[in-house]
């Protein structure tokens, strides 16, 4: 019996004076949802943050206009107000705007913030979502977020507070995470690893596995295993920077096993009959 045929929405899809908020994922282009390569090709004007791979960008219209808006933790910044404003212009002269995004527009991305700002504006706008580095990251070591016998949930929280505000308890963190057998993600924490440690420690034992990975998904992936009493000493040892995400938990003792080699098959050995 024939299968009926898979009518994929055109890029019409994606209209004049509206916007998109694209998650372009951890930065391989490969792991780019067909609807986000769609409203790519589709956009008359791209904002694309630092943190986008440059491959993303050749599913650009070549008649696009590319406007690079950095944000990036600990780095030079384009204001979030002034992003804002350039998307409002470019949908009301009639631009099909897509905001593109490291990760998930909605994990650490503030799309909620442009949502917000773009339907307050009249704006029409819809959002894409992109694999997350924090999953994308660990799962390139070949062991997963959650696991029915090590961890029972996963927590995305950010290591980078808003100015004024005091951010996360780590301390209560770490007694849920204790309790609940839960995996903790924490993008942005590099800066704040000296203090995230010593906070995590009074719930957590020192042994507990904790992996690093910098630059998830990219040729220029670098991790290290380590425990939660040695992150910070890791980090200066490897030199292992931003961007970066830190996992803490038991299913990054998994990593190890992974990179066990099988045991070699022994020969098969026949029974002599008597």
């Amino acid at each position: 019996m024939n299968q009926p045929a898979h009518t994929p929405p055109r890029p019409s899809d994606f209209l004049p004076g509206t916007v998109t908020l694209v998650g372009a994922g951890p930065g391989d282009p490969e792991l780019l949802t067909l609807k986000a390569v769609r409203a790519i090709g589709a956009a008359t004007v791209l904002l694309v943050d630092d943190l986008v791979g440059e491959g993303v960008l050749e599913h650009a219209s070549p008649r696009a206009r590319i406007v690079h808006v950095g944000k990036r933790g600990g780095c030079k910044s384009t204001p979030q107000a002034f992003i804002e404003k350039l998307m409002i212009m470019a949908a009301r002269e009639g631009e099909t705007v897509v905001r593109l995004k490291g990760g998930d527009p909605f994990i650490f991305g503030r799309g909620g913030e442009e949502v917000e700002h773009l339907q307050a504006a009249g704006i029409p706008v819809q959002v894409v979502n992109g694999i997350t580095a924090g999953l994308a990251g660990l799962t390139s070591l070949g062991v997963p977020l959650t696991h029915r016998e090590h961890a029972h949930g996963v927590v995305f929280v950010t290591g980078h507070a808003k100015p004024g505000d005091s951010g996360t308890d780590w301390q209560a963190l770490a007694a849920t995470a204790r309790d609940a057998k839960l995996t903790l993600v924490i993008y942005m924490g590099v800066s704040s690893a000296t203090q995230i440690q010593a906070d995590l420690l009074t719930g957590l034992p020192a042994s507990t596995p904790l992996a690093i990975i910098q630059h998830a998904s990219l040729p220029q992936q670098r991790h290290a295993v380590t425990t939660l009493g040695g992150l910070c000493a890791t980090l200066v040892q490897e030199g292992l920077g931003s961007p970066a995400v830190i996992v803490v938990g038991d299913v990054v003792s998994g990593v190890a096993a992974v990179a066990q080699p099988e045991p070699a098959a022994q020969p098969a050995t026949r029974q002599r009959s008597a």
